[in-house]
């Protein structure tokens, strides 16, 4: 494909939306399928992944991200002042750039003194070390994800898993990410044999490899100046050091050229010359390896996770972390700007301190090592002008000319230029390119660098395969089968088993000479009219509220009041949406005077739960109220029918006498007839007991009281009955609750309570949320129906109003309007 080069005039940035969209069928099936493979874009495969992946949780006092020289004294700091430290590093080996430079720590030569620390910190009991384990993303509450690669590297063999995806919850973080050597722009910088310094001296240092026979160094500050020394006393012939800035002095046994510039390079497979542009003069070098730096960037992309904006430091030419950017977050070392050994050893000792006081920890006094404390001394260089392409992402192939043309052509936001060019949209996310090409924006729309503004920066910090994030995602794994405690109850009975969102429950109770569905569903619904059903109904979501601000709370979520409700007592609530519209109704129970239980409906648990934290977190952080999402924990039954107190009293020590237990009551439960685990923990007037016994006793309360139910001509009803009676009942479900309808569509705009705000009170009373033009719920009454059919005049069932109309509003007149589940 090199004979793209000599199309390049006409391959700028937004060639493809200029020319490639028209006709469209072109695009589809020629275009688009060129450019694919020309990119080295594949298809996936249609055969499962057969690879083990694993994911699993960790929680710490202080987790330390990456182990150069400020993440390993950072780590032993925390280590040795005895809190629980995780420390991760993407590498196999602990230590960072001490493995590809030469210099000592402490009297001992840089790799020798982090082995020395690695092995101090694996005999420490409160510290985990974590290699080949990669920081991806920083979430809310300080969450981290990480990737660890278990047997990645061994190429799929062993037994172990490949990769394991990590939930670490740390009380305190130090960022030592270090930093990011960037590369400067010039025409012909992507041939084979251009690499940036630091990966030159970290070859030959760390493995032992020579770069290149003959290599040249360009660039704009001292650091790369060790690149040339290195490769010389290591025997490597160096051409030439090519240095931006003026009145450089040699650093070696070596040509230096101060104020030069390389202007563009040659070689077909490879690099072969290079040419150098000094005081209007240009000359040939020959070389096969050219060693560039541009400066270091520092790798600050965790400390923005979570919104926070880097800040310009003129000095380093370089962004670097906004502080208190991510709370319980210090950043220490190369990530924080400071570039020195010595400098990354006092960062990570320090912030480390300031880590631990803030859990308070005291810190072991200081023992830095000495180290080298060279200054970071640069001058900014971006780009060399002249003729050729000069390449600003590596990856996507955005050159010098693309942001200028961006630019030109009004895309002169950073994050409108990205997506115009897709600069900094490949895997590397424009770790190596971001700054760079920032700079060229500024500079061709006459702005400052920070004016030109940054891209945002989102997790992953690096790519992260689908398969590791949902290991054991397959099968249950991905669409988990949620059973209730009388699962097993149900399918002795032969009960069919329906879905309920997540939920597996009865859909009804087949008995001998029953041939279909509706002849059980018409039978039970007569027995929950004539005498009395049972319906486990522990898949309604119940959500434990507790604080002094709890009845507040519940006043500002519902549309009706509940800081009036007296403990003992149950109230039915509406719960609408920020525009206006419902999400969803339930109950609330007051338990004690900062104490109440909510319940919600099955589908809609986990939605209204995420609503409750946003409004607490969001809305009202100030206010002191807990949230326990309490559904599992508690067994749940609905008792319907006129005998329903017969059942009741049969299991309680004191039984319901009329009057004494009012409707919308509460009772707790008083522990039994002689300990019978059956015994109701919690009784609604309205729905439920709890079961608080595990094991094979779970199966008891719906046995016995199923038992006592059957005696008295009524037992077990399914999802099918339950329906037909809440139909009649005319009680909303979530069903109707299609994201839609209003308080007013289901005729209950009365209950928007006048005397106090809510969420999504003032939306509901927007024009067109209400009137005679919008549709409402209404029942149906059939024509020609009995009291013996399972379709009872809905009307009548409603209470209230006339009942010869054939279509009217349900539940307006009801005195215990949407009280009852089940008919109950």
């Amino acid at each position: 494909l090199a004979v793209n080069d000599l199309l390049a005039p006409f391959l700028s940035a937004g060639f493809y939306y200029k020319t490639c969209m028209w006709p469209r069928s072109f695009w589809e099936r020629v275009h688009e399928p060129l450019i694919r493979r020309a990119a080295g874009l594949g298809a996936l495969s249609a055969e499962h992944d057969t690879a083990r992946n694993e994911r699993a949780h960790a929680f710490c006092d202080v987790l330390v991200i990456g182990a150069g020289p400020a993440g390993l004294m950072a780590a032993l700091t925390a280590g040795r002042a005895g809190a629980d430290v995780i420390l991760a590093d993407e590498n196999p080996r602990l230590g960072g750039r001490l493995l590809a430079e030469v210099e000592e720590v402490g009297g001992l030569a840089g790799p020798e003194w982090a082995a020395r620390a690695e092995a101090e910190l694996a005999a420490m009991p409160n510290v985990r070390l974590m290699p080949r384990t990669t920081v991806t993303g920083v979430y809310d509450g300080g969450t981290y994800a990480a990737l660890e690669r278990v047997g990645l590297h061994r190429g799929g063999s062993g037994d172990g898993p490949q990769e394991t995806f990590w939930r670490i919850v740390a009380r305190g973080v130090v960022l030592c990410a270090g930093a990011l050597e960037r590369p400067v722009a010039f025409a012909g910088n992507d041939r084979p044999g251009v690499m940036l310094a630091g990966a030159v001296r970290a070859y030959l240092h760390r493995w032992g490899v020579a770069a290149g026979r003959r290599v040249a160094v360009f660039c704009n500050n001292d650091d790369a100046h060790r690149t040339a020394r290195d490769l010389a006393e290591a025997g490597i012939e160096v051409a030439a050091v090519i240095d931006s800035r003026d009145e450089v002095r040699p650093s070696g046994d070596f040509p230096v050229f101060s104020g030069a510039l390389v202007a563009g390079t040659r070689g077909r497979s490879g690099l072969r010359r290079l040419t150098i542009r000094q005081g209007g003069r240009e000359q040939v070098i020959e070389a096969d390896c050219l060693a560039v730096s541009g400066g270091w960037n520092p790798t600050l992309h965790l400390s923005c996770h979570l919104g926070a904006r880097p800040v310009w430091n003129e000095s380093l030419a370089a962004f670097v972390p906004a502080a208190g950017a991510v709370p319980g977050m210090e950043v220490a070392g190369a990530a924080a700007g400071v570039f020195s050994t010595r400098g990354a050893l006092k960062s990570g000792y320090y912030r480390a301190k300031l880590v631990l006081e803030g859990l308070r920890l005291k810190a072991p006094p200081s023992r830095l090592p000495k180290a080298e404390d060279r200054p970071h001394a640069l001058s900014p260089l971006w780009a060399v002008a002249g003729r050729g392409r000069a390449w600003l992402d590596f990856l996507n192939d955005v050159t010098v000319k693309d942001v200028q043309q961006a630019a030109r052509e009004g895309f002169r936001s950073a994050e409108h230029m990205k997506r115009y060019t897709t600069l900094g949209m490949a895997p590397d996310q424009g770790r190596i390119c971001g700054v760079p090409a920032l700079a060229v924006l500024a500079e061709a729309t006459g702005r400052a660098i920070p004016q030109a503004g940054i891209t945002t920066f989102r997790p992953p910090f690096s790519p992260v395969s689908i398969a590791a994030m949902g290991a054991g995602g397959r099968g249950r794994g991905f669409a988990p089968e949620r059973l209730t405690t009388t699962h097993r109850f149900c399918e002795e009975r032969g009960a069919p088993m329906t879905e309920a969102g997540l939920w597996y429950r009865p859909s009804y109770f087949p008995r001998p000479g029953e041939t279909s569905w509706r002849e059980a569903c018409d039978r039970e619904v007569r027995m929950v009219r004539q005498a009395v059903g049972i319906c486990d109904v522990s898949t309604l979501g119940k959500i434990d509220i507790q604080g002094s601000d709890a009845a507040r709370f519940l006043d500002f979520v519902y549309v009706n009041t509940f800081s009036t409700l007296p403990v003992g007592r149950v109230r039915y609530g509406l719960m609408l949406r920020e525009d206006g519209h419902v999400m969803d109704d339930g109950t609330a129970a007051r338990l004690g005077e900062r104490h109440f239980l909510m319940t919600t409906t099955t589908a809609a648990a986990g939605q209204v739960l995420e609503h409750l934290e946003f409004v607490r977190q969001g809305l009202s952080p100030e206010w002191d109220v807990r949230l326990m999402p309490v559904t599992e924990h508690w067994a749940q039954f609905a008792i319907a029918g006129p005998r329903a107190r017969e059942v009741l009293n049969a299991l309680a020590e004191r039984p319901a006498r009329p009057g004494r237990f009012p409707l919308h009551g509460l009772r707790r439960g008083d522990g039994g007839r002689g300990g019978s685990a059956a015994v109701p923990d919690l009784v609604f007037r309205r729905t439920g007991l709890r079961d608080r016994h595990s094991g094979p006793l779970r199966r008891r309360p719906l046995q016995l009281a199923g038992a006592r139910a059957e005696a008295l001509g009524g037992g077990p009803y399914g999802m099918e009955a339950l329906n037909v009676l809440r139909l009649e009942k005319g009680y909303l479900a979530h069903a109707e609750i299609d994201g839609r309808v209003t308080a007013f569509d289901l005729g209950m705009a009365g209950m928007i309570a006048p005397g106090k705000d809510c969420i999504g009170k003032v939306m509901a009373a927007r024009p067109g949320l209400s009137g005679p033009e919008r549709e409402q719920l209404v029942g149906l009454r059939p024509v020609g129906a009995g009291d013996g059919d399972a379709c009872r005049p809905a009307a009548r069932a409603a209470g209230g109003g006339r009942t010869d109309r054939p279509v009217r509003r349900l539940g307006g007149d009801s005195p215990d309007r949407g009280g009852m589940r089940g008919g109950s």
